[in-house]
C-alpha cells in the first residue's frame, strides 16, 4: 500500500476514535438515574399532604457541598410544593430526610484501533503486524467516576415508621456535571415518591 494511502488510514482511524471518545463523554454527561426503593415498613394508608423536611429544622446537611445541597433542599421544596403539599413542622403528615453518599470508582476501556473504519478488518493485512504502525496496537484508558446515591427517607411520623427509602443512583464523570446529575436525581427520585402518594393502589 503506497505511503499516502496508509497515511489517509490511519487519519481516519484516528478520526473515528477521537468521535467515540466524544460520543462516550457525551453519554456520560447524560447518565441516566435508576431509583430503588426499599424499607417499606407500612403500606400508604392515605393520601399524604403536608410533611416537615428534617434537614431544614435541625440544619442537617445532606451534601458536603454547601452550594449543592442547598440546591438539592430548594429543588426538593419546589417539587413537592407543585405536588400540592404543604409545609407543617408542627404536625406534619409525613418526615422527610435527604443525605448522600459518593463512591469514588475507575474504568477501564480496552480500544482496539481499526486501520480499515470503512473497509473493515482483512484476514490478512502485513501493514498490520508491522513494528512501525504500533498505533494500531490494543489500547487501555482508565476514566474515574464517582458513583453517586441520592437518598431520600419518608417517614410516617405517628407509627414512627418508614413509608419507604428512595435511592437515585446514577454516575458523575465530571465535577462540572455533578450538580445538573444531582438535581436530575432527586427530581427523579421525588417523583418516584409522588407516584406511589397519589396512587390509590400502593
Amino acid at each position: 500500500m503506497p505511503l499516502k494511502e496508509r497515511n489517509l488510514c490511519l487519519y481516519r482511524s484516528k478520526f473515528f476514535h477521537f468521535c467515540f471518545i466524544c460520543l462516550l463523554g457525551l453519554l456520560s454527561a447524560c447518565s441516566s438515574v435508576e431509583v430503588f426503593v426499599e424499607n417499606r415498613e407500612i403500606p400508604f394508608q392515605k393520601t399524604y399532604r403536608s410533611y416537615v423536611l428534617v434537614n431544614k429544622e435541625l440544619g442537617i446537611a445532606g451534601f458536603s457541598d454547601p452550594k449543592l445541597d442547598q440546591q438539592v433542599q430548594e429543588a426538593l421544596e419546589e417539587q413537592l410544593l407543585a405536588a400540592g403539599f404543604v409545609y407543617d413542622a408542627k404536625q406534619p403528615d409525613l418526615v422527610i430526610r435527604y443525605h448522600s453518599n459518593e463512591d469514588l470508582r475507575q474504568r477501564e476501556r480496552v480500544n482496539n484501533m481499526n486501520p480499515y473504519p470503512f473497509w473493515g478488518m482483512r484476514m490478512y493485512d502485513p501493514w498490520l503486524f508491522n513494528p512501525m504502525m504500533g498505533n494500531f496496537n490494543s489500547q487501555v484508558t482508565s476514566t474515574k467516576y464517582a458513583l453517586l446515591q441520592v437518598i431520600l427517607d419518608v417517614i410516617e411520623p405517628k407509627q414512627d415508621k418508614y413509608l419507604m427509602t428512595l435511592t437515585g443512583v446514577t454516575e458523575v464523570a465530571t465535577p462540572k456535571s455533578k450538580t445538573k446529575i444531582t438535581l436530575k436525581a432527586i427530581e427523579k427520585t421525588t417523583n418516584t415518591f409522588l407516584e406511589f402518594n397519589f396512587n390509590p393502589t400502593n
